[in-house]
């Protein structure tokens, strides 16, 4: 599987909060049906949607891990190596200042 953009990741995210929230609207609308056939269905899409909260909450937790690992990564470089980190943001600077410039 590809590797997902973090725009792409969002937009994953948020359309399985919504199924899930559809999902779980379907299931109070259709509480009254009767029938064993019913009743069973819905107890399972119940713990699939318990299955999917804890997944989604699991990869929001590594997603945020993973963030502060880099910003880490990122304070000690720039603890560690100060003039470097300054050259690369004069450069990245430049390179946006004639970027804007050619318009």
């Amino acid at each position: 599987m590809p590797d997902l953009t973090s725009a792409q990741k969002d937009k994953l995210m948020s359309d399985l909060r919504l199924m899930i929230a559809d999902a779980e609207e379907l299931l109070r609308v259709t509480t009254d049906q009767a029938g064993g056939a019913a009743a069973e269905v819905r107890g399972r899409i119940q713990g699939r949607l318990q299955q999917a909260r804890a997944e989604m909450a699991h990869l929001q937790d590594a997603a945020v891990a993973k963030a502060k690992a880099a910003g880490h990564a990122a304070d000690e470089f720039v603890h560690e190596k100060p003039w470097q980190s300054i050259g690369v943001a004069a450069g990245i600077g430049l390179v946006i200042g004639l970027l804007i410039g050619r318009r």
